[in-house]
């Protein structure tokens, strides 16, 4: 049998040297144009992400310079307003009565009974929230829960029959154009709870409105329990507050509007954890920002500190910014009583 003999190729240095440096150039090609590619990838998808964005903003883009505001202005805003105790400019008891029909203000000021008897609060949903849970029973007394959030027209009333100060959003102390029927935001928890004391009501506790939002089925959403993006405003899908009468295929079992999304109301409850919960102690302790020092302040650095005789307030419902599942009828939302937010709303009840 033949044996075929491999030949030996022996290269001299010189052509040694040569192929190496070919080799080492075609890698380092290969690997730029590997980065050149992923850079490209990262970029599209960069781009992507900021067009979903733009396109979710609540505002036109360029307007932009319109909104932008210098560090600490908010904050001064805010103080200034704060400082005006009572209404300065507003409506006369006239102009307000004439913003709305006479059904309209009727339909507005309505107040569904929800009947007395036990209901399945928070919930056993693994992927939920540790102060969501657990889920366990409440026995409430009958009540009255507002038909619809309080409105920009309603809060007007109220503001000049009581000559409270307006919203900060309100430019002079009017409405903003073509929001009459909007959900009023911007209120503390303080705001909302002169506004339903005024008008012989008070601030619902969670319980009381969980029950109304999720009927005597228990629903994880008024109407059930998948989530329908076309029965709820939330999540930027509309990009601001919508009509209070906007969403009748979302009300609850018992007829009550914009439970869910819209915005997030206060309730009159301290937010504390249920019985059983696993949620952190610590989660329950009402902190606010704060620098400890004056070199912390100079390097604006400051630390969560606890506030003592301050509790959070809950919130429910989520709102036209939060994700969707933060419209749960079972999910805790909290702040401290005295913040607002174009986003935080609220509506009143009343004992049956």
């Amino acid at each position: 049998m033949a044996i075929q003999a491999r030949r030996q190729i022996i290269l001299d240095p010189k052509e040694q040297q040569k192929r190496k440096r070919y080799l080492t150039a075609t890698l380092v090609t290969c690997l730029a144009l590997a980065m050149v590619f992923g850079v490209g990838h990262v970029v599209k998808l960069g781009s992507n992400r900021m067009e979903e964005m733009r396109s979710k903003a609540s505002y036109d883009l360029k307007d932009m310079h319109k909104h932008i505001r210098a560090a600490g202005e908010d904050i001064q805003r805010h103080r200034l307003h704060e400082m005006q105790e009572k209404a300065q400019r507003t409506y006369s008891a006239q102009e307000v009565e004439a913003m709305l029909a006479a059904q309209q203000w009727q339909e507005i000021d309505t107040m569904v009974q929800i009947p007395a008897g036990k209901f399945a609060m928070g919930t056993n949903y693994e992927r939920a929230d540790a102060h969501d849970q657990p889920k366990h029973l409440v026995n409430l007394s009958a009540y009255f829960i507002d038909k619809y959030p309080v409105t920009n027209a309603q809060y007007a009333r109220f503001v000049v029959q009581t000559k409270h100060r307006p919203p900060l959003d309100w430019e002079n102390g009017k409405i903003p154009d073509d929001k009459l029927l909007h959900p009023v935001t911007m209120v503390s928890w303080y705001d909302a709870k002169a506004y339903c004391e005024a008008n012989n009501k008070r601030l619902p506790t969670e319980a009381e409105w969980e029950k109304a939002a999720r009927g005597p089925d228990g629903n994880r959403w008024p109407w059930g329990n998948t989530m329908d993006p076309s029965r709820v405003n939330t999540y930027y899908n509309i990009g601001s507050t919508t009509q209070v009468t906007q969403f009748t295929n979302g009300v609850s079992p018992y007829g009550v509007f914009d439970l869910a999304g819209n915005v997030s109301e206060w309730t009159a409850s301290d937010f504390t954890p249920y019985s059983g919960s696993k949620a952190p102690s610590s989660l329950f302790q009402a902190k606010q920002v704060q620098a400890q020092t004056p070199e912390d302040r100079a390097m604006k650095v400051a630390d969560l500190v606890p506030l003592e005789g301050v509790a959070y307030k809950v919130r429910r419902g989520g709102s036209w910014k939060s994700d969707p599942f933060a419209t749960s009828a079972y999910h805790r939302n909290y702040s401290l009583p005295h913040y607002a937010s174009d986003f935080f709303g609220f509506r009143c009840a009343k004992d049956a």
